[in-house]
């Protein structure tokens, strides 16, 4: 879906394009009334309100009935924020529109009435693939660090990211996460292909973290927190470092954790693992059963690539960190869809990817979540190995078009109605043609976010405490139904 100007962007947004069916008792005594907004499959619904439902008394359902039973008593996690990542592959696309054009791209996202209102970022510390070229803050076999500065990113990316703070209303939690030691601390003496830290250099990377956390803040730009390695058991053709689950768990007790609390940042959440959920339990049970490295550690960070790699979304992984960690947290800190194409950024199953692991993840404990780059070029970069990606919104500086996917739509249904500080509650479908999940928000609203993969449209309940209102879920949509 292409649009040139914030008044058709935001246009589905801000304004009701129609109205879902109903079959409601509007009379009923102390009704609540249900505001619906949906995005459909060849329908112009985009995030638009289509609806105002009512309860009404209906106590046992019957198994013929489809229904979403939600119930506000039963409480679990509560969510940090949603939100994207700032790289500087986003930054130097975003320094290509014109400024009406970053206007309406920063209010898309980060305006709470106007956009999105994502409420989280992250950012890479020094090059990752997602960077037009490999860099790094100090000069070779510098490791006392004399050398280091951020002037690399002084460019596009610092001016990105604090655009959005500002777009965001002054608050922007911000995760920062690294691809690679510099060459020469690795024994592979390359930033790619993995390699590994050399042991003399330890508490020199450790004191790298502290340098580009204050260098930033120093800037105005506010770390929230920080993640050991990005992908540690990835090797990849671009930025990458191997670490065994031992091996971080190590550094972090040894390291990391203790350089965090002298310097005075132990506030800032710690996050360890960073890469898929196939293996996440095993990472997690190594790290934190160490209780020398798991004080310091706030979360366990995954991504979502194991499917790439012939296995499959597991949900349940989260579910087992989650029960046998209770103290700690889940965030997805990264996630995006490869082979970029673009002919393809109408495709629909883009932003039911989306929906299908957001409301899965959240329902197994999820805590706080950010996509990968918010912003690409019609190539899916720039990226300085070719690994070119799906984002939910590309600019294509050929035609000077803003382009929104589905899955810009898709991620606006969590993060637009489910706030930081919300409390997830029971969201439970009869039937598998249904997926949902549920948060109530600090100002006591309640919003229920209902995906429909299925080609059919599906009447069906929402179920509150003996109390029904009746809507249909249309072919391949995504609604939330705020009350």
């Amino acid at each position: 879906m292409k649009i040139s100007s914030l008044t058709l962007a935001l246009l589905a947004i801000c304004s009701g394009l129609g109205y879902a069916q109903t079959t409601v008792n509007k009379n009923s005594a102390n009704s609540k009334q249900v505001k619906v907004y949906t995005t459909a499959q060849n329908t112009n619904y985009r995030l638009a309100e289509t609806g105002t439902l009512d309860f009404h008394d209906h106590n046992q359902p019957v198994e013929t009935e489809v229904s979403i039973f939600v119930d506000p008593d039963k409480r679990f996690q509560t969510l940090v924020g949603i939100g994207g990542a700032l790289t500087d592959a986003s930054a130097e696309v975003f320094a290509k529109m014109t400024k009406a054009q970053q206007q309406e791209f920063l209010a898309a996202y980060y305006s709470p009435q106007k956009g999105i209102g994502y409420t989280m970022a992250r950012t890479n510390i020094a090059s990752c693939d997602f960077s037009s070229g490999s860099y790094g803050y100090i000069a070779d076999n510098d490791a006392e660090l004399k050398t280091f500065n951020v002037d690399h990113d002084k460019k596009y990316r610092i001016p990105f990211i604090k655009a959005a703070i500002s777009a965001a209303g002054g608050k922007l939690p911000m995760l920062v996460s690294v691809w690679s030691p510099p060459a020469w601390m690795k024994d592979n003496r390359s930033l790619v292909g993995g390699g590994k830290l050399l042991p003399q250099y330890r508490q020199a990377w450790a004191n790298h973290y502290i340098k580009f956390i204050k260098a930033y803040e120093a800037l105005d730009i506010p770390v929230w927190g920080l993640s050991v390695q990005n992908e540690p058991m990835a090797k990849q053709t671009w930025e990458s470092c191997i670490y065994t689950a031992e091996e971080e768990r190590d550094f972090i007790k040894q390291y990391l954790g203790p350089t965090l609390a002298k310097q005075g940042l132990s506030s800032k959440k710690l996050i360890a693992w960073d890469h898929n959920r196939d293996l996440m339990y095993q990472r997690a049970s190594t790290v934190l059963e160490d209780k020398d490295a798991a004080k310091y550690v706030w979360g366990i960070g995954f991504h979502w690539y194991e499917t790439w790699t012939g296995g499959s979304m597991r949900f349940d992984n989260l579910k087992m960190v989650g029960e046998a960690f209770p103290d700690k947290h889940l965030m997805f800190t990264e996630g995006c869809i490869e082979k970029f194409n673009l002919d393809s950024v109408n495709n629909w199953a883009l932003g039911e990817r989306y929906g299908n692991s957001l409301i899965n993840d959240f329902n197994n404990g999820m805590a706080a979540y950010t996509d990968w780059n918010v912003l690409l070029d019609e190539q899916g970069g720039p990226n300085h190995v070719g690994n070119f990606c799906f984002a939910p919104v590309h600019y294509n500086t050929k035609t000077k078009q803003l382009i929104y996917t589905n899955m810009y739509y898709y991620l606006g249904h969590f993060s637009k109605f489910i706030k930081p500080g919300a409390r997830r509650i029971i969201s439970s479908s009869s039937r598998d043609v249904l997926q949902s999940t549920a948060f109530e928000n600090t100002d006591g609203s309640i919003a229920v976010v209902v995906m429909n993969k299925s080609d059919k449209k599906q009447l069906y309940s929402l179920w509150i405490k003996g109390k029904i209102a009746q809507t249909t879920s249309l072919p391949h949509s995504i609604s939330t139904l705020v009350l």
